[in-house]
């Protein structure tokens, strides 16, 4: 066991974050730390690195064991240039290699005693430097800043000039160069790109300490994670497997928690209703046996009422006309920046009722589709055509759409002037805001804040073509899911800019890769897009260097792409074992009807129905035959 945590406690004011709140992180163990925003994940993290301390409880780190820690917003400071920030996390090795060459150095001139003694030097100091994979130092600082999608040309800009999603990708970057025992990370999957959040995940997996992450991306922590903790309402538990394990426990556990609390709340009810009655008889002997069953009712340890989804927006999408079938419509579309050409040529066709995700690494010009398509840019060359009645609800990440001099309420009441003052508040309390939040302003929220209104306005469009760009940015995962389904019971069509991988997963019928200045669709969800990328993008976006040898691919980098195009058979494999297995049950559960419903009189004596359930006897029995065999096919 690596680190403890013993019973912590913490508030802030009336404000409770934890109590008596337990867990450890074993050796080697990759753990998530999960929640609603605000529930306390930083707060945590905060004690363990001795940052905050507990009201109550410890906190336990292993003897000599050294702990790294990425807050979610890093002050990278100071006038080297992002290389040198990295190899300085490697100066021990440096300064080794600087004794090996005065060694070698001293060496030339010496002889006799002084020569073995120094030649011994040599010996030790060569050993330690190869021990500490000290020949392969550089190459391990430039593998890491690739893998978090620095080009070479990023590597000699100064400290200084960086944005703060890049200072935050330089600290992540120093924290797994320095390889501390246990790796505390805040949202590490911020300001990265997929490809950058694969490679993170390959990493991780093959870390040799441990690694506690906060993260919402739900994709990542199956990925990566065995563990999950996770807090709500002051209460801390750990749950054993990845995030789809925990989901599955976690909806479980509250279902086992609400019938257990209905069950006794009927039980009190029904004694507090015996007691008024045996009162009401007012005699001696009842009045005596109805305060014996009050002092049995006192006695009951009286269970919480579980923890509703509370504090969960309330989203409704759907559209107010049908669209025409064909509803848009892109013919050659270009554009470029000063320097950098973002896409050549493109087209493509969205129908109605598709959901299509358009990604790509960061700066390859998705937003900018999307711009476009809502008139906010205008395009070199090309065209693109909306359909019959087609009316266009727009998601901007940035919030363009929202004034920061208006409050909420005038935000919602100028944009929908019919609406009432009650229709509003309804409203806005859907998405959260209660009380007197209406009357903030705009600029003063959070960007998770201004999402949520951002949604609210979307939802009043009641708009056939939805285009979002990036509508997962600040949400939480609770948030994220109720976002997933009404997405998917969205009558209307849907184009949107993610990263959120396991967001694309649940709600994507196709996606539409947008690399090499070119779009590649693909018919499926992201699990089909990992399978089919590199075959696909070779076939229809071959880069500037297609048909010659990577010299720049290196074997863990092969390594990684093997594991990826395992990864996604397995998981494809799982999801189709699920299905068997789930329509097995169901068939299973029919025979068996069928057979109570022949053996009852009124059906055995009647032909028709004896002849018509026969039937559908023989049909489950064959498609079940072949299920078993399915089966055992995707068992093996």
């Amino acid at each position: 066991m690596i680190l403890s945590c013993q019973n912590l406690s913490k508030s802030f004011g009336e404000q409770v974050i934890l109590r008596d709140a337990s867990f450890h992180i074993e050796d080697h163990e990759k753990a998530a730390l999960i929640g609603n925003n605000g529930a306390g994940k930083t707060t945590l993290l905060r004690m363990i690195t001795g940052e905050l301390s507990p009201d109550s409880g410890q906190v336990v780190l292993a003897r000599d064991k050294k702990l790294g820690y990425l807050a979610q917003h890093q002050e990278v400071t100071g006038n080297r240039t992002i290389y040198e920030e990295l190899l300085s996390t490697k100066q021990y090795l440096l300064d080794m290699e600087m004794r090996l060459r005065s060694l070698e150095k001293q060496m030339k001139d010496a002889s006799g005693e002084r020569l073995e003694s120094l030649m011994n030097s040599y010996t030790r100091t060569s050993h330690e430097f190869e021990m500490e994979n000290g020949y392969a130092y550089k190459s391990e600082v430039t593998g890491v800043l690739k893998g978090l999608g620095f080009g070479e040309e990023d590597f000699a800009k100064p400290l200084g000039t960086l944005s703060g999603g890049q200072k935050t990708r330089v600290a992540l970057g120093r924290q797994l160069l320095l390889a501390p025992d246990i790796l505390l990370l805040d949202e590490p999957t911020n300001h990265l790109d997929m490809e950058s959040i694969a490679w993170l995940e390959t990493y991780l997996l093959t870390y040799p300490g441990a690694v506690f992450i906060v993260s919402h991306d739900r994709y990542f922590l199956d990925k990566v994670v065995t563990k999950v903790i996770e807090i709500e309402a002051g209460s801390l538990l750990v749950y054993q497997g990845n995030y789809s394990a925990f989901a599955l426990k976690k909806a479980q556990l509250r279902d086992a928690q609400y019938k257990a609390w209905l069950n006794q709340q009927r039980e009190i009810r029904h004694q507090e209703a015996v007691i008024a009655k045996l009162r009401s008889f007012n005699r001696e002997k009842s009045i005596r046996r109805a305060e014996s069953r009050e002092k049995m009712l006192g006695k009951i340890q009286r269970l919480d009422k579980p923890v509703e989804m509370q504090e969960q927006m309330r989203i409704s999408l759907e559209p107010r006309v049908v669209s025409g079938n064909d509803v848009l419509r892109v013919e050659g579309l270009t554009k470029a920046f000063p320097g950098q050409t973002l896409f050549t040529d493109i087209g493509f066709e969205i129908k109605r009722g598709e959901r299509v995700a358009l990604i790509g690494n960061n700066g390859t010009g998705k937003t900018t589709i999307l711009k476009i398509l809502n008139g906010l840019l205008p395009a070199d060359s090309g065209e693109f055509t909306l359909g019959s009645k087609v009316q266009i609800g727009y998601y901007d990440q940035e919030h363009h759409v929202l004034h920061m001099e208006k409050t909420l309420f005038q935000e919602i009441s100028d944009t929908y002037p019919t609406l009432t003052e009650t229709e509003i508040r309804n409203m806005l309390a859907a998405f959260l805001f209660t009380g007197d939040d209406v009357f903030k302003l705009i600029s003063s929220l959070s960007g998770g804040e201004r999402g949520r209104v951002s949604l609210a306005k979307l939802m009043l469009s009641e708009a056939n073509f939805l285009i979002l760009d990036e509508p997962t940015n600040h949400l939480d995962i609770a948030s994220k899911e109720i976002l997933e389904d009404a997405l998917n019971s969205y009558t209307g069509t849907l184009l949107y800019v993610s990263h959120d991988r396991y967001f694309i997963n649940q709600t994507a019928t196709r996606i539409l890769d947008l690399t090499n200045q070119t779009l590649v669709n693909y018919i499926g969800d992201y699990d089909y897009y990992l399978e089919k990328h590199d075959e696909m993008t070779a076939r229809y976006a071959p880069g500037p260097a297609s048909g010659e040898p990577d010299r720049e691919a290196t074997d863990s980098k092969i390594l990684w792409q093997q594991k990826k195009e395992a990864e996604a058979n397995r998981r494809r494999r799982e999801n189709e074992l699920k299905r068997v297995e789930k329509r097995i049950e169901e068939l299973e559960t029919r025979d068996q009807e069928i057979d109570e419903a022949l053996a009852r009189p009124d059906v055995c004596t009647d032909l028709q129905k004896v002849t018509a359930l026969s039937q559908e006897k023989a049909d489950v029995t064959e498609e079940l035959r072949e299920l078993y065999e399915k089966w055992e096919e995707l068992a093996e």
